[in-house]
């Protein structure tokens, strides 16, 4: 099964930013990734063993909406996510399935309108086949006019995986 929508690293600029200060304004501090598997939201992947990382506060929907003139107001949140310590170059190739996903994990989808509010979001369970349940999600999402941008998060921690903007 091909995916349909495109899961969105963090940008480039946003990534030179929070590998100087992160988002909650504290200095990173790298360190060497003994076990691997954090999920790096610069390329979309788990980290190796051995790989060099940083655990960053990030805030996505503020910085969406600094790039938009969105004023998400309440809504806007940060929290952590892992990256490389260095550029990586961000994900490698073509997408062929969603990051960050295995059967039987739980994932929310919450939707954001152009303004940067919610509008509402639905906890998924991936069950056997995580394609699937995310594409569907995504396009009953987007079959919504007013939404312009889907944030995944972990359903048990919150942490945000990935975004998919409005195609």
């Amino acid at each position: 099964m091909s995916i349909r929508y495109w899961a969105r690293p963090v940008e480039e600029a946003a990534l030179k930013e929070l590998r100087v200060r992160d988002d909650a304004g504290r200095e990173p501090v790298p360190y060497t990734d003994d076990e691997g598997g954090a999920p790096l939201r610069c390329c979309l992947r788990p980290s190796a063993a051995g790989e060099r990382i940083v655990l960053v506060s990030y805030a996505p929907l503020r910085r969406w909406a600094a790039a938009t003139g969105a004023e998400p107001g309440a809504y806007d949140e940060q929290g952590p996510v892992f990256v490389h310590a260095e550029d990586c170059g961000g994900p490698a190739g073509g997408a062929e399935s969603y990051p960050f996903t295995r059967p039987g994990l739980q994932r929310t989808a919450r939707r954001y309108s152009a303004r940067g509010h919610i509008l509402g979001g639905r906890v998924l369970d991936l069950g056997d086949d995580p394609e699937a349940v995310l594409g569907q999600a995504l396009d009953e999402a987007f079959g919504d006019p007013q939404v312009a941008l889907v944030h995944v998060r972990a359903a048990e921690f919150g942490c945000f995986q990935f975004e998919v903007r409005r195609p």
